[in-house]
This record gives C-alpha cells, sequence and structure tokens, in this order.
C-alpha cells in the first residue's frame, strides 16, 4: 500500500517565538527532515516555510538580519520541495495604554505612552492561501499546518469542508496548550514540536550551493550556551 504524502506549512515566526528564540543552538533547522521526523509514516513531497526579512534597526542584535540570510540560503539548498515565502515587517510609531494600566490625574482617562510597534504582515494571508490553494488542487493527501495562530482556524476548516482534504495540526510547543481554535477545526491529527525532534532535525554545519560554502552561524553552534536576545525578526 502506497503511503500518504504530506504538505507542511511552516509559520516561521510563530515557529520562532515558541521554540527557537531563547535557544540558538536549535535555530539550524532542516525543514525537511523536521517534517519528515514529525510524519515518518508518509511521505513529505514539499515544504512551505512563511517569514519575513528583518528590517536593519528593529533588534538591538545588529547581525541578526545576516544571520537570517546565512539561513534563508542554506535551506534554499533544498529547493524545490522547500520553499519560502515572505511578507514584510512594519514598524510604526503608536500611542498605545500602559500595562499595568495607570490613569492620567489631568483627565482620568487611561495614561498612553508612544511606543515603536512591529508587526509582522502577510505571512499569514500567505499561508492560508497557499494551503488552500495547494488542497483544492489535490497536490498532497495531508495538508499539515505548523502554528499556534488561531486565525487558520478557518483555513484548516475550508480544506477539510470544501476541498474535501485531510488536515494536520503541528502546535510550536511541547504540551496541549495550544490554541483552541486550532484544535476545535476538527485536524485530522495533532502533534507537537519538542526540543528533541528540534535536535534531530538540523541542517550540516556546511552548505555548498553554486556561490560557495554556507556555515552554521557560530553563535548558533550546538555548545552555545547564549541565551539569544529578544526582538522582532525570524531566527
Amino acid at each position: 500500500m502506497a503511503r500518504p504524502t504530506a504538505i507542511l506549512y511552516v509559520d516561521g515566526f510563530n515557529l520562532y517565538r515558541r521554540c527557537l528564540e531563547r535557544y540558538p543552538e536549535l535555530k539550524w533547522v532542516d525543514l525537511l527532515a523536521l517534517a519528515q521526523n514529525l510524519m515518518p509514516y508518509a511521505d513529505v513531497v514539499a515544504v512551505h516555510y512563511f517569514t519575513a526579512l528583518i528590517r536593519p534597526g528593529t533588534s538591538l542584535d545588529r547581525q541578526k538580519p545576516q544571520r537570517q540570510q546565512v539561513y534563508l540560503r542554506a535551506i534554499a539548498t533544498q529547493a524545490p520541495r522547500v520553499q519560502v515565502h515572505l511578507g514584510k515587517f512594519r514598524v510604526d510609531p503608536r500611542e498605545m495604554v500602559r500595562h499595568p494600566l495607570v490613569l492620567d490625574p489631568g483627565t482620568g482617562e487611561p495614561a498612553r505612552v508612544r511606543v515603536r510597534k512591529i508587526e509582522e504582515k502577510g505571512s499569514d494571508v500567505n499561508l492560508a492561501g497557499r494551503v488552500i490553494s495547494d488542497a483544492h488542487l489535490g497536490r498532497a493527501d495531508l495538508y499539515v499546518l505548523l502554528t499556534n495562530d488561531s486565525d487558520q482556524a478557518g483555513t484548516l476548516r475550508i480544506v477539510r469542508d470544501d476541498a474535501g482534504g485531510v488536515t494536520g495540526l503541528v502546535l510550536p510547543m511541547e504540551t496541549a496548550r495550544g490554541s483552541k481554535e486550532l484544535m476545535h477545526a476538527g485536524p485530522g491529527f495533532v502533534g507537537f514540536v519538542t526540543r528533541p525532534l528540534l535536535e534531530a532535525s538540523q541542517l550540516p554545519d556546511v552548505l555548498l550551493d553554486e556561490v560557495g560554502s554556507i556555515r552554521r552561524p557560530g553563535t548558533w553552534s550546538r555548545t552555545s550556551e547564549d541565551p539569544g536576545t529578544s526582538g522582532a525578526g525570524v531566527l
């Protein structure tokens, strides 16, 4: 009996925030290996990775954009089975209510502060559109989302109810404390990203492409104890 085919759709920002941000030694993720380790019973025919290019100046870590470019170049060596889809980061000055809540003594209204709000735009729409398109075209037997974004619950329902596809959900966490909206969308199966799974799904330290060698960033060494730095961006 033929094994089912599967496509994995990775919400890169969600994976980063939930699993990788504080663990640089895990960031050199082999997406094909991750997909196959998540679904050893299936043949993974494609992995779609959704992210956005980090804008210089959005993080105190000035090398973060360069490391991301190195990583994107590394996973590009797995094309066409691995495809990268880019959204954008939007940076806007905003006035927002303080937390914890403080009342302005003059007006009695909640006090507000001026902040720099950083948002990733486009990746959620790109992911939803790609999954729905693939399902309607019948490009696989299983359509599996790696995300904890509750906005994708509708995507799972459309694939199941309108396209007749079998869906799966992989939560970027080791427990079932994921989005209830996603769980209620009735995925055919639910999996979890664990540290051992990520450790078993790492790219070789050195890869080659038509330009030359691609090396794992030094701060992402498997022996790194750097807790990472917070700030906007993926990887």
